[in-house]
């Protein structure tokens, strides 16, 4: 699954990134084991996030160029919500989840950040995702403003530093899926923004 790579930091500019060719990353019996193993190898010996994410992301397009069992592993948008996740791995003691998530077409999220790094790959259906950053004022400290948006095509991915901000809205005709994985988040620090109110609130 060829597609682009791009990296969003909190300063709300998006970086496209070099992606690694699909036919590069072809492994026999490419699992999801394997692939939890060669993340927390990144995680243990990598400690510069900013060379940590493109390994991610590569380890991340390896897993989807390989399993196809991942790419069908996905549930059907909730009728009342309008989305659903499905989690795959999220085990006590060790910063990783890994889930993935449809979106039903025109299904918004708010505008928000992880508290963590993160990891996006459109595996079906597209994707618009805002870019925001902080733009504080005397009277707003927590005012975001849109910096740009992205459209995400299925083998697309989209990685997040921690203070990253973005929102994302289901495009299309059919339900978007993507696989996520990230890292151990901080509830102290991660945010809902409202940019009418000008609030931002635990998420």
């Amino acid at each position: 699954m060829q597609g682009r790579d791009f990296l969003v930091a909190g300063d709300g500019k998006l970086q496209a990134c070099k992606s690694a060719r699909a036919w590069d990353l072809l492994r026999e019996n490419y699992r999801l084991y394997r692939f939890l193993t060669e993340v927390e190898d990144v995680l243990n010996d990598v400690e510069d996030e900013s060379s940590r994410l493109p390994e991610l992301r590569m380890l991340v397009r390896r897993l989807i160029v390989n399993s196809y069992w991942v790419r069908s592993q996905h549930l059907e948008p909730c009728p009342k919500t309008g989305t659903s996740v499905l989690l795959m791995y999220d085990e006590l003691g060790f910063p990783l989840t890994v889930q993935t998530v449809t979106f039903a077409p025109g299904t918004s999220s708010t505008i928000h950040n992880h508290g963590t790094w993160g990891i996006v790959a459109v595996l079906k259906g597209q994707e618009k995702n805002t870019i925001w950053r902080r733009n504080p004022s005397p009277d707003a400290e927590n005012r975001v403003e849109a910096t740009g948006e992205i459209h995400l095509l299925p083998g697309d991915i989209i990685s997040f530093t921690p203070d990253a901000i973005h929102s994302v809205e289901a495009v299309g005709d059919e339900p978007t899926v993507t696989f996520n994985v990230y890292g151990e988040t901080d509830p102290k620090e991660r945010f809902e923004f409202n940019p009418v109110t000008h609030i931002a609130k635990k998420f």
